[in-house]
């Protein structure tokens, strides 16, 4: 992927609506296929799409299914992640929410079989991880983000998606811990 340089003459960034999402496969991906336009935490409904999306896929998804798939969304996620943020000229905009789609799924892959409580705990904490950034995930979201390279490329598109996948991790250390103690 080429950088495009940023231009300090250029126009401010742009909004996302409905007819910038429709204008590139990319921005639909991006923005969770309308989650990110959400004017109210656009991070929890794509959280929340994630969740349905999960619970309408894996009846019909195997673990190898899975493992392709999410395989798969992280590589078109850089993709979409990064030409949708320079096309709004923004290094992270909050409408871009294939991050949590991607971590979110992560959890539910790794986390079921599990009920309707264990699933609603793991998004009460994946979003808590997401929003607050303790420890290593607040290194995650600057890691991308400390070289001041007015660039959008692929390090903002991967920078995009790094943070919320470190989430999903630190989501599943206490489950795990939970499900070995039991």
């Amino acid at each position: 992927m080429n950088d495009t340089p940023f231009d300090p003459a250029a126009p401010p960034p742009r909004r996302a609506n409905v007819r910038f999402m429709l204008s590139h496969p990319a921005h639909l991906i991006a923005l969770g296929f309308g989650a990110g336009l959400s004017p109210l935490a656009p991070g929890t409904v794509g959280t929340l799409w994630a969740w349905l999306a999960f619970t309408v896929l894996d009846g019909g998804l195997d673990d190898a299914q899975w493992a392709v798939l999410i395989a798969a969304s992280l590589v078109l996620g850089v993709w979409a992640s990064t030409l949708t943020a320079r096309h709004l000229g923004n290094g992270d905009p909050s409408c871009i929410v294939w991050d949590e789609v991607l971590g979110f799924w992560l959890v539910l892959w790794l986390l079921t079989p599990a009920g309707f409580g264990a699933e609603l705990l793991a998004f009460v904490l994946f979003r808590l991880l997401d929003v607050v950034k303790p420890g290593p995930v607040g290194w995650a979201d600057a890691v991308f983000k400390r070289r001041r390279d007015p660039r959008i490329g692929w390090r903002a598109g991967f920078g995009i998606l790094f943070d919320d996948l470190v989430a999903a991790l630190c989501t599943l250390l206490p489950v795990a811990l939970w499900r070995f103690l039991s």
